[in-house]
């Protein structure tokens, strides 16, 4: 699978680890930075390219890093048609994947052990969308509220 990743300084260290467990894992990386540590750099830069290049790309999956995840998380889902979610655990990233069929993952590395974030990648990676037509009819909802702002009418 083709993963785009990116982060900040607070998650550089992440970073760097979870690129060589993906490409362990088989799967084909890009990295969108930071590729240096640099304590005030900007999370957006390099969340904001890979959320691009996975909405580009809809074949691949994103991983977005920072100190806590949220920041990240909120930046990936500005990009048009991107689905991310915050996951703090595995069951988070495979609900995040069955039920919104969230593209990318996103990880508070102050909070997240090295061994659990690649646990949340994997699972995160390895679980399909569940095709379910409520949690199809909902996306749709969403899908819809982006383009034009509609909401359908409430019973």
């Amino acid at each position: 699978m083709r993963v785009h990743i990116g982060g900040d300084h607070a998650a550089y260290e992440l970073l760097g680890e979870l690129v060589t467990f993906l490409e362990a894992e088989g799967h084909e990386v890009t990295n969108h930075g930071p590729h240096a540590y640099d304590a005030e750099d900007d999370y957006p830069v390099f969340v904001l390219r890979a959320a691009q290049a996975v909405a580009a790309d809809p074949q691949s999956l994103g991983v977005v890093l920072g100190g806590s995840g949220n920041g990240e998380q909120m930046a990936a889902n500005k990009v048009a048609g991107i689905r991310a979610a915050l996951a703090y655990d595995t069951e988070l990233a495979q609900l995040a994947r069955e039920h919104n069929n969230a593209q990318v993952v996103s990880i508070g590395a102050r909070f997240t052990a090295t061994e659990l974030a690649k646990e949340i990648v994997r699972t995160f990676l390895a679980t399909p969308f569940s095709q379910a037509p409520r949690h199809a009819r909902r996306i749709a909802m969403v899908e819809a509220f982006e383009q034009d702002g509609s909401l359908p009418d409430v019973p």
